[in-house]
């Protein structure tokens, strides 16, 4: 079992955590120890609970702001998985119109080959 000192509002902390995770956990309470800073210059030494209190809020509140822009770009791209079947759909159908298409005009032209190349059609009409 890890175990690390950390320092909010000038109170030391000692916290237990997963072996291998101390310096996650530092990070942690650095980053919360930063907005506890913060809080205490706009609001003044209004108590080591409150203040923690108040930047668990502010952090929790950045959380809650990512889940949801998260939750957005899911919705965002399950959409454009949508729009990218239908396209892919669309796109299958007009190669195959184009297909039938090309196939149209080369049998078109291999008629007109046929007639000027002295076919039957052209033979008969020469006498």
């Amino acid at each position: 079992m890890g175990q690390v000192n950390v320092t909010l509002n000038g109170r030391s902390y000692r916290l237990e955590c997963s072996e291998g995770e101390e310096a996650h956990l530092v990070e942690l309470a650095e980053y919360l120890g930063s907005h506890v800073d913060e809080m205490r210059r706009k609001f003044g030494q209004v108590g080591d609970d409150r203040l923690i209190l108040m930047a668990s809020l502010v952090v929790a509140d950045e959380l809650w702001e990512l889940r949801r822009e998260i939750d957005d770009l899911r919705t965002s791209l399950a959409a454009a998985r949508r729009d990218k079947a239908a396209s892919d759909e669309n796109a299958k159908s007009i190669e195959a119109d184009l297909s039938a298409k090309i196939s149209e005009a080369a049998e078109r032209l291999e008629l007109i080959n046929a007639q000027f190349s002295g076919g039957p059609t052209n033979a008969a009409s020469r006498r």
